[in-house]
């Protein structure tokens, strides 16, 4: 499997694109009005405490307070490190925090939708092998890494260093999937660092008594290098010589063993349209996917989950109806784990394969689907089949999705997706005319609606109208309104 990843920078907007074999796989965006805050660190002001939520509202600075859980929160003892009762729910909110106290806390989760982003004390800082646990003893090793060998063998390397002179004798340690293959000498290196930058964050809580920041994590570019970096990737192509200088720079620092694969790329065509990047983009921001069978899909966002419907299309198939549905549901699963990526879908997830009796084609799909998510950077989690033929996964959300990041919610059908016909609109008329006439002496209504309105009332609905003339005793006159959408109107005294 090869990769590359693509890093387009503005002044304005960082974009990042990793690409599987040539075809995208996940983009990444970040813009200066409204980057993502997900690690940062901040010294934050409980505003309010919700005993019936087990849970507390914070200030961080940010448009909404943020949201932090008693299950979330660990008191810290003496030495600085976590006390962890033997019964956590012994400890309610209202002892763990009181409105008005400064808390150190870091971002969790973004701000989505109408939710304030989610807070946890839990602090972590990321490196390029290693995730250090300031507050925590605790020493672990990514799932990820499967191979028990080299699990034992990096874990040895990590307690060895731990006892080299200098090195800070607190906090734990989580070794990341990145590190398959670091030898001693990149793991006292990554320890080194993330020692001097907790030192850095200490310094800056002593000093504080407002709400501020006290860590914010690398930019978009730095951040992609420090994670998606594998073995795998063939070609950084970076469209920016600052951000590659600053790319370059940190490579040397940390991998310089993947400094050849660095690329600043100067063609003319901008680099995301050479790939063929932006097409990609906006086909992830419609609803249906189209499947190389003829199949496709159907995707719907909301706010309490996100359901995919899987369709037959127009392919027939070779052999019968059973092998057809089969063949379909396989490209659907593999097609499925590519656009939760690329749309950065997360949460509640439900699929509606196409009905299979076969409990050996249902494994199949279910299998195929695993398969692909297995190259997933985000968690995700898979059910069975169930009765009704729906299979329910959870993927962890982190940041908002792709279309929640380019979009904003339609000013005319306010999301719903759809309009009231111009049928309804005139209907909806006819009862606020005869609601005004009741009110008002006046001989003259004036009827202000969007043209499509207005031209149904005069041919279609006419004789309506004239009856309606009849009824009230007024004449009623109109008026076409080009800024009025189709769901828009006003009767007015004329």
């Amino acid at each position: 499997m090869s990769e590359e990843i693509l890093i387009n920078v503005t002044p304005r907007e960082t974009r990042l694109a990793l690409i599987e074999n040539g075809l995208l796989q996940e983009i990444y965006l970040e813009r200066r009005s409204r980057s993502g805050f997900v690690g940062d660190i901040y010294l934050g002001k409980v505003v309010r405490v919700m005993p019936g939520m087990e849970a507390a509202f914070v200030d961080i600075g940010l448009e909404r307070a943020a949201f932090l859980h008693n299950s979330d929160i660990a008191p810290i003892g003496a030495d600085g490190l976590e006390i962890r009762p033997e019964d956590s729910a012994a400890a309610t909110i209202q002892t763990q925090l009181r409105e008005g106290q400064m808390i150190v806390v870091q971002v969790a989760k973004d701000p989505i939708g109408s939710k304030g982003a989610r807070l946890t004390t839990h602090l972590t800082l990321p490196s390029r092998n290693l995730v250090y646990l300031p507050r925590n003893n605790h020493i672990g090793i990514s799932q990820r890494l499967e191979s028990e060998e080299e699990r034992e063998r990096l874990l040895s390397e990590l307690q060895q260093c731990l006892k080299e002179p200098g090195v800070r004798n607190s906090g734990g340690y989580i070794i990341r999937t990145a590190a398959e293959g670091a030898v001693a000498s990149e793991l006292q290196e990554d320890i080194r660092f993330l020692q001097k930058l907790w030192a850095a964050v200490e310094r800056r809580i002593e000093r504080g008594k407002e709400i501020r920041v006290l860590y914010r994590d690398l930019p978009l570019y730095l951040r992609a290098v420090r994670d998606l970096l594998t073995p795998c990737v063939e070609k950084i192509r970076i469209d920016t010589p600052d951000a590659f200088r600053e790319i370059s720079d940190f490579i040397r620092d940390f991998m310089p063993e993947f400094l050849t694969r660095i690329e600043l790329y100067s063609g003319e065509r901008p680099i995301f349209d050479l790939y063929g990047i932006d097409d990609e983009i906006d086909k992830a921001l419609g609803r249906q996917v189209r499947l190389k069978s003829g199949g496709d899909l159907i995707i719907d966002q909301t706010e309490a989950m996100t359901t995919i419907d899987v369709n037959t299309g127009a392919y027939l198939g070779s052999k019968n109806h059973a092998e057809t549905v089969l063949k379909t549901n396989l490209e659907a699963a593999t097609a499925i784990a590519r656009q939760l990526r690329i749309r950065n879908l997360g949460g509640i997830i439900i699929l509606d394969f196409i009905d299979m009796d076969d409990p050996e084609h249902q494994r199949q799909v279910i299998r195929t689907l695993n398969k692909a998510l297995e190259k997933d950077h985000a968690r995700t989690m898979v059910t069975a089949i169930s009765e009704l033929g729906l299979v329910e996964m959870t993927r962890k959300r982190t940041r908002e999705s792709l279309g929640q990041t380019l979009c904003a919610p339609c000013p005319v059908c306010e999301g719903r997706g759809r309009l009231k016909t111009a049928e309804t609109i005139c209907y909806e008329i006819f009862r606020e005319i005869v609601r005004v006439a009741r009110v008002y002496e006046n001989d003259e209504l004036l009827v202000m609606a969007s043209q499509l309105v207005v031209d149904r009332l005069l041919d279609e609905e006419s004789s309506t109208l004239a009856d309606l003339e009849v009824l009230t005793g007024k004449t009623i006159r109109f008026e076409v309104e080009p800024m009025y959408t189709q769901e828009q109107y006003d009767v007015v005294l004329y």
